[in-house]
């Protein structure tokens, strides 16, 4: 991979930042341009280049991958589920009119590769719920669902008829801690650590019982790369792979918490983000990410808890 010339596009959002510090360390900060529509740089980027850009602005993008003769493009930008229900229609348009006109491009352009990530948000109420297959039935019920499983069926199509090398993964809830998740469901997963050391109590969006598939942010990067470096012959799908690691709850995050910090505390207030969450899995079958590319997690709960607190603590 060290002739590659990456450009990311959405890099200062939560799986953006921790993207761009991997691909940078493998292939050096030269090989790797991230960019976002902020013109301030995320302090985590500042050592490598960094663009100002417009995920929707086809002729920007067009031109930069021409100037610095890019080869792969990850796009990630995007308005995530809880974001995208207070404005369905922007969301739809930032979410799909990306992916469009990228795919466009990747074919004028004759890019290597394209990574656009899916999600768990593609599953819906008629979907089974433990277990969740990579191939069943799909019916999302938020705008972000709707636009992540049409924008995987747009990605195969691309695939088949135009050969484009397209890859994805419909990621889990995702935990970090560093960077700021981005308006997801999931989202209550990341604060209630931050709150735990902040105040020793957290208010969770939902309710007690609420079990999702999650998963630390070092593995999901990792699957990410992997999946990318995978050779083609071995990926028997065109849609966007389910991975899985952990699923929890948040009275057993709680609980992992207390561990650590025995008078933490947690109460309830569910809000509009508990019926998205109903919609969802509660575990995942990545059984054919595992056969086609080898995918194993590394983190399950525990270590994860001790790695979030033990990393949040040092940092301030």
């Amino acid at each position: 991979m060290p002739s590659e010339k990456i450009l990311i596009i959405g890099a200062g959002g939560q799986i953006g930042v921790e993207l761009v510090l991997a691909l940078r360390a493998a292939l050096g900060n030269n090989q790797v341009i991230a960019s976002d529509l902020k013109k301030e740089v995320h302090p985590l980027l500042a050592d490598g280049p960094y663009v100002t850009l417009d995920a929707t602005d086809g002729a920007a993008i067009t031109a930069l991958i021409q100037k610095e003769k890019i080869t792969q493009v990850y796009l990630l930008a995007a308005m995530l589920s809880a974001t995208g229900e207070k404005m369905p229609m922007k969301a739809w348009e930032v979410n799909m009119g990306s992916l469009l006109q990228l795919l466009e491009i990747g074919v004028q352009e004759k890019l290597n590769k394209i990574y656009w990530p899916s999600s768990i948000a593609v599953f819906g109420t008629t979907t089974p719920r433990v277990e969740t297959p990579q191939a069943t039935i799909i019916e999302p019920t938020t705008v972000y669902g709707i636009s992540k499983y049409a924008g995987e069926l747009w990605c195969q199509y691309y695939q088949k008829r135009y050969k484009l090398d397209v890859r994805g993964l419909r990621y889990p809830g995702l935990i970090s801690w560093k960077s700021a998740p981005g308006g997801g469901t999931t989202d209550y997963a990341v604060e209630i650590y931050h709150e735990a050391l902040k105040s020793g109590h957290y208010t969770s969006f939902l309710s007690e019982n609420t079990y999702l598939p999650m998963m630390f942010m070092d593995d999901a990067i990792r699957a990410t790369i992997e999946l990318m470096e995978a050779p083609a012959a071995q990926l028997s799908t065109g849609m966007a792979y389910n991975v899985g690691a952990m699923s929890f709850s948040p009275k057993e995050i709680a609980a992992a918490i207390q561990q650590h910090i025995p008078d933490f505390r947690i109460s309830y207030a569910p809000d509009f983000r508990q019926d998205i969450a109903n919609t969802w899995p509660q575990s995942i079958d990545d059984s054919t990410a595992r056969k086609d590319w080898n995918w194993k997690p590394e983190f399950d709960l525990n270590r994860m808890t001790e790695t979030m607190l033990y990393n949040l603590k040092k940092k301030g």
